[in-house]
């Protein structure tokens, strides 16, 4: 195959296909959501069958645990796929919206359109459900997608698409407006990023490696992040049952997702209260603690799995059971840790003072910030943006999660009545 070639073809589809996209109606948008969720349906022991193959290739070629995890779609991350759908479905349409008309003294009227971005190129790693969640949502922003998955999710990926591609012509959308790139090599990933006069924008979502190989390479502008090093602060004013919960959460609900927590920090007034028992629990979850020196010299003789922490560590997204644990002065210095050592994804502190709360929201800058919650929420559907395209730590043009409104701009309007400038 012609790498080069294709991924042309399938640029100028998608550049038609956004031109139709950019002018369907929200019920017809919605109708092909539910087309697609029908056929999800439909189709639903056939793509659990080809998820299955994509998962023994995986353990074959030896996989890593953390991304065996992404790639398995399990019969309730298949529901929440068609939850996603339907909750995408759900939401206002943003497309052709217009706001702030505001009267100039000339007579003319000012504001703001709503309008697709165009054409979207993702490319993402593992997960079979993005396929899912990209396709609603750049579908119901009125934009055209082409969608580059992993080798390692290949066949329930084509699966997927063909699901799309069902939906799609039963509302008489074009075909071409969710396209999910055929080939595995990774030709098509640079290929795809370099044609500004196809694609108005690329998502990446994955490794590191990859995201900073597409924020390098790519000739068209970015909505990425580059890993999740996100933290829980537990206050000295914390209520202790709740700092127990978000960390267990934040930590051991799922280890290869990009919203756990990777660092504990811990005020030095509520250190021993909290930190033998919380440390005992995580310990007998599996997860191995990086402690500072403080952190040693409390849990000494209490903790088998505790090593050291290096500078190294407090950077870290280890997407494994590893925690790296600091105690801290207090409120100044966690703010100060975070700002520094932070991939500027989601921070959590568990307190019941609200000014040290306020401080926290205001001072802490990442993409989400939260108040006795666990990190684990920093997600498109549980935001209730029905599904997420990414996530971006970046200030423009989106942050944190990205639904709907992320996948959108804006052009000037004016409403005149036959006025001419003077």
């Amino acid at each position: 195959m012609d790498i080069e070639k294709y991924m042309q073809e399938l640029g100028s589809r998608a550049r038609t296909a956004s031109r139709a996209m950019a002018r369907a109606s929200t019920a017809q948008k919605n109708q092909a959501l539910a087309a697609i969720a029908e056929a999800l349906r439909s189709d639903r022991e056939q793509i659990l069958a080809a998820n299955r193959e994509d998962m023994a290739a995986g353990q074959e070629n030896g996989l890593e645990a953390a991304m065996l995890d992404r790639l398995e779609l399990t019969p309730d991350r298949f529901e929440d796929m068609i939850e996603g759908l339907e909750q995408v479905m759900a939401l206002p349409d943003p497309i052709g919206e217009i706001t702030g008309l505001k009267y100039r003294p000339s007579g003319i009227q000012v504001g703001h359109m709503c309008v697709p971005l165009g054409v979207i190129g993702i490319v993402y790693e593992s997960r079979p459900n993005v396929t899912i969640d990209a396709a609603a949502l750049c579908l119901k922003s009125g934009n055209a997608a082409i969608l580059r998955g992993g080798s390692e999710a290949i066949r329930a990926n084509q699966a997927i698409a063909a699901c799309i591609r069902t939906g799609l012509s039963r509302a008489g959308l074009p075909a071409d407006a969710i396209q999910v790139v055929e080939t595995t090599d990774r030709a098509a990933v640079g290929a795809l990023i370099t044609q500004p006069e196809y694609v108005d924008v690329i998502v990446p979502r994955g490794g590191k490696g990859l995201i900073e190989r597409i924020s390098r390479d790519a000739r068209v502008p970015v909505i990425k992040h580059l890993d999740g090093n996100c933290h829980v602060y537990i206050d000295d004013q914390a209520d202790l049952e709740k700092a127990r919960q978000v960390t267990l959460n934040a930590k051991t609900h799922r280890y290869g997702t990009c919203n756990t927590a990777e660092t504990l920090l811990v005020a030095e007034g509520i250190a021993e209260q909290v930190l033998p028992g919380l440390a005992g629990e995580l310990a007998a979850a599996g997860v191995a603690l990086r402690g500072c020196l403080r952190t040693l010299a409390l849990l000494e003789g209490r903790i088998e799995q505790l090593t050291a922490a290096t500078e190294q560590d407090w950077f870290e997204e280890y997407l494994a059971p590893v925690l790296a644990v600091r105690i801290v002065a207090g409120l100044d210095a966690a703010i100060e840790h975070i700002n520094h050592y932070s991939s500027k994804h989601t921070e959590a502190i568990i307190t019941e003072n609200y000014s040290r709360a306020r401080r926290f929201l205001t001072e802490v800058d990442s993409s989400s910030v939260m108040v006795n919650a666990s990190t684990r929420f920093a997600d498109g559907f549980e935001y209730g943006l029905g599904a997420e395209i990414g996530i971006s730590t970046d200030k423009f043009h989106a942050r944190g999660p990205v639904g709907l409104e992320g996948l959108t701009s804006r052009k000037w309007v004016v409403l005149g009545d036959g006025q001419v400038r003077g």
